[in-house]
């Protein structure tokens, strides 16, 4: 795991610590200075992850990747993958204790900082150690990659230079605001953890089947619908071959089940339009049976994206010309 400085002209400066020597005497200062103003730095955990913009992003994680490594999370509210991954992102920032902060970037308010690491798609994860970037990894991924790749991350920030982490005050309160109170628990939230705690752990039928608990037991239950949707399309997914999944598409274009494996791999790879598109083009090439088929997984990726997302309204409008 090599990390690369990058190019951030008209946004940032990634080059602002050249070389490991100057990060560890950076990380040296910091810890001395905190010593001598009779501070214990501590952090509440609830600190671990931040939201960031491009305007505090030189402050927030520039400068804090002189003292900890700083995990970026790109996201969008759109993107269901990213709503299986953050989860896991930060709690495992909790978890680690302070040896990485987690910094989550919404690209739809940050596009500048999206173009500018050279996101093609998202959920996409980086790093910035002592002032470099460090890709990561792009897409879905399970939690014992993740863990292997953060303790790869830990090690070269520790080894190569010398940041040790923060310290964390499991009493401390975050960002000195008093804490929120506990929402009172609701009937299925037991069943909903279970889902949540099964799809973390990489257990796909488990999760399926505890959301579909939930919905034996509370058929509108908006939580458990949308889990379903999402927890499907991953176990559909799961052990396929990209490369082959594509060029099937590619080279049979009238053929339906290859294009709905395809559409599936676009939206887990966070390409919502391309998959709706592929679809509504099959659509418009079928009949009968195979059309009705590619008309229903197309309404199951609308439940996985959401009703209210706009990209979700365009293609029912799109689906609605195709049909009539």
């Amino acid at each position: 795991m090599q990390p690369r400085n990058m190019s951030m002209s008209g946004v940032v400066d990634l080059a602002a610590v050249k070389a490991a020597q100057e990060a560890k005497a950076k990380a040296e200062q910091a810890r001395a200075q905190s010593a001598r103003e009779g501070g214990t730095g501590a952090i509440s955990p609830a600190d671990l992850v931040i939201d960031v913009d491009e305007a505090g992003f030189e402050r927030d994680v520039l400068q804090r990747s002189a003292e900890v490594p700083v995990v970026i999370d790109f996201w969008a509210e759109w993107c269901e993958p990213c709503k299986q991954l953050s989860p896991v992102l930060e709690r495992l920032a909790v978890e680690y204790n302070g040896r990485f902060l987690l910094a989550k970037v919404d690209v739809d308010a940050n596009q500048m900082l999206m173009q500018q690491f050279g996101i093609q798609g998202i959920p996409a994860v980086f790093a910035v150690v002592a002032g470099q970037a460090l890709p990561l990894f792009q897409g879905a991924a399970g939690e014992a990659q993740i863990r292997q790749t953060l303790d790869q991350l830990v090690q070269v920030g520790e080894q190569r230079f010398g940041l040790t982490g923060l310290t964390v005050d499991p009493e401390a309160v975050p960002g000195g605001a008093p804490a929120a109170p506990e929402r009172p628990a609701g009937p299925h939230d037991g069943l909903l953890e279970a889902a949540v705690q099964a799809l973390d752990s990489g257990d796909l039928s488990g999760a399926v089947q505890a959301y579909k608990n939930v919905l034996n037991e509370d058929p509108g239950n908006e939580e458990a619908k949308l889990g379903l949707a999402q927890a499907e399309l991953l176990q559909r997914v799961q052990g396929v071959d990209p490369q082959q999944v594509r060029r099937d598409a590619a080279e049979k274009p009238a053929d339906v089940q290859a294009q709905i494996a395809a559409a599936d791999l676009d939206l887990v790879g966070g390409h919502v339009e391309d998959a709706f598109g592929r679809l509504i083009e099959t659509v418009q090439r079928t009949v009968g049976d195979d059309r009705d088929t590619v008309r229903m997984r197309l309404l199951e990726l609308f439940e996985v994206v959401g009703p209210d997302d706009p990209r979700v309204i365009a293609a029912r409008r799109a689906l609605a010309r195709a049909l009539f």
